[in-house]
């Protein structure tokens, strides 16, 4: 066996021990849970059986054994303000106690669109219940108001569970996503897949008169962090305008990125912005904006259209629990005070991270986008493809349980950490320590890496 082998079977073994209680729940939820749990992925985490929260406050969790971690992983974002801010659930039992869904707007709407329009720079706004659906609506819009077909996204993109976005480019050709289950139709008929930061890629795409919008993030997130080259938003934004597609920038995960998010925070132009996640605190919600001349579009659309179901909407959508919580995330949340913080301890995280691999002679690149830190192995990628190669899934697992049996729980998918408001220097010193001992144990060196 290899020292990674050895390493994955004793911290397997060390998390048996430690959560008696977790395994007792995961047999009994096997009984009438698909894999024992509620939602796929929650079993996800590389671990011999899930572990069951108790709770979640602030940048702690602590499971049904009683034992605390320091949260890194968030929620994968849902949480980046921190678990249960007592702002959001301060305005949770308000609302509760006067009505949770009536299809019909609550008192505080016309103030949450001004509050949206002041943060992110964008007049109109709708609300969705995930980023999910406020991108597929999105890309509705868009075919509504060009009269095209397809969406152009980039290699290794994550926008959701969009059918139209779960794609690669393989051999030169965009193909459905591999391991995708039951698609409706195939997705390679409605997107054009091309590498980040191919701007000649681009234009080639948008010159054949088919693509509606691109849909991207301004840094890709989900196959590690892939940082944009210097002029390549300015120069993608151009391309859309010179072949009439619209742009939208899912800030989903970026806006780690700082107030308003990434797009606010580099002049970024979007005709949409879509947000999810961590707009409303944690509670289910999303977001997606547009400007004023799309909206003179979607009334046009509007008015010429049959009467009928949009196919856009759902009944949740908007409720006043909702509205409720994005108006406190919005005035206490969203702040300034909040962002430094959190983006001055990811810099002592990136800085802590770097200085790491370079005492080892490891190779390996750390990005930030403000308050969200990745590293990856070997130099930055400029691309999806890139970024992919360069993946060790087995690895990465290894590190990821050491540091849970330790108390530091980061992402189960790759290598992503945020910090919160509610994040310590101690914690992030807590991270980096229980990194180092794992990459020690490993006997990682320059030539062993």
């Amino acid at each position: 066996m290899t020292r990674l082998d050895d390493l994955l079977a004793s911290e397997s073994q060390r998390f048996v021990a430690q959560h008696p209680q977790s395994a007792t729940l995961a047999q009994q939820a096997r009984e009438h849970w698909l894999g024992g749990v509620p939602m796929h992925w929650m079993a996800d985490w590389g671990t011999p059986h899930p572990f069951f929260v108790r709770e979640a406050t602030g940048a702690t969790l602590t499971d049904v054994d009683g034992i605390r971690y320091t949260d890194f992983c968030l929620g994968d974002t849902g949480a980046m303000f921190g678990h249960s801010p007592p702002a959001i659930a301060q305005a949770l039992a308000a609302q509760g106690a006067r009505g949770l869904t009536c299809m019909l707007p609550a008192e505080r709407t016309a103030e949450v669109g001004a509050q949206l329009a002041a943060l992110f720079g964008l007049p109109y706004w709708q609300i969705a219940q995930t980023a999910t659906d406020a991108n597929r609506y999105a890309l509705r819009w868009a075919r509504a108001i060009t009269g095209r077909p397809k969406v152009l996204v980039f290699q290794g993109c994550y926008h959701g569970t969009v059918e139209e976005t779960l794609v690669r480019r393989r051999a030169g050709r965009t193909v459905i996503r591999e391991g995708s289950i039951g698609p409706a139709f195939d997705p390679a008929t409605a997107a054009v897949a091309v590498e980040f930061n191919d701007v000649g890629a681009v234009e080639h795409a948008l010159a054949a008169g088919d693509i509606a919008a691109v849909l991207y993030e301004p840094v890709m997130t989900n196959i590690g962090m892939v940082l944009p080259d210097a002029g390549f938003h300015a120069a993608l934004r151009a391309a859309t305008r010179r072949h009439d597609a619209l742009l939208i920038v899912d800030e989903t995960h970026t806006l780690s990125s700082g107030l308003g998010g990434y797009a606010r925070r580099h002049h970024l132009e979007p005709d949409f912005l879509v947000c999810g996640k961590a707009i409303a605190g944690g509670l289910p919600c999303a977001v997606f904006g547009f400007t004023a001349e799309v909206e003179a579009s979607i009334q046009r659309v509007l008015g010429a259209r049959e009467g009928g179901h949009s196919g856009m909407g759902t009944t949740l959508a908007a409720n006043p629990l909702v509205i409720e919580c994005l108006h406190a995330a919005l005035t206490s949340l969203h702040t300034a005070a909040n962002y430094a913080h959190m983006e001055a301890l990811a810099v002592q995280l990136e800085e802590g991270l770097a200085a790491s691999f370079r005492l080892r002679g490891l190779d390996w690149h750390v990005s930030r986008v403000g308050a969200r830190t990745e590293f990856g192995f070997g130099p930055a990628p400029r691309n999806g493809s890139e970024a992919e190669a360069a993946m060790r899934p087995e690895f990465e697992h290894a590190l990821h349980l050491y540091q849970l049996n330790r108390g530091v729980l980061v992402t189960p998918f790759h290598n992503m950490m945020l910090t919160s408001p509610a994040t310590q220097p101690a914690d992030v010193d807590a991270l980096l320590a229980t990194l180092g001992a794992a990459l020690d144990e490993l006997g990682l060196v320059a030539g062993r890496s």
